[in-house]
């Protein structure tokens, strides 16, 4: 079983910073793709950005420029650095871990940014 925990999010005013942080612990496989996604009200949850265990990223169009995933292996923990805060990218951020044995998902964080 996987566990994801996250932090750091909360309310910024537009052109703010926020950083959040996902601890991965249980039974993890070595090889595996870290990631967050988000879900706003009314709308699918999408792909903010990733990062496979070889080092790999992916970002959505929406936060190419503004956004910075990184991780740290040793840790099993992946960080989203947010920068140039949008009000569009209020939503739910969700950290995820996937390995072969499947997608496993955190309890999800707030990101508010006001205008």
């Amino acid at each position: 079983q996987v566990q994801l925990v996250e932090s750091g999010g909360g309310l910024v005013q537009a052109g703010g910073s926020l950083r959040l942080s996902c601890a991965a612990s249980g039974s993890i496989f070595s090889i595996n793709t870290m990631g967050w996604y988000r879900q706003a009200p009314g709308k699918q949850r999408e792909l903010v950005a990733s990062k496979n265990s070889a080092g790999t990223t992916n970002y959505a169009d929406s936060v190419k420029g503004r956004f910075g995933i990184s991780r740290d292996n040793a840790k099993n923990t992946v960080y989203l650095q947010m920068s140039s805060l949008k009000p569009e990218d209020t939503a739910v951020y969700y950290c995820s871990l996937s390995t072969y044995r499947g997608r496993y998902w955190g309890q999800g964080t707030q990101v508010t940014v006001s205008s």
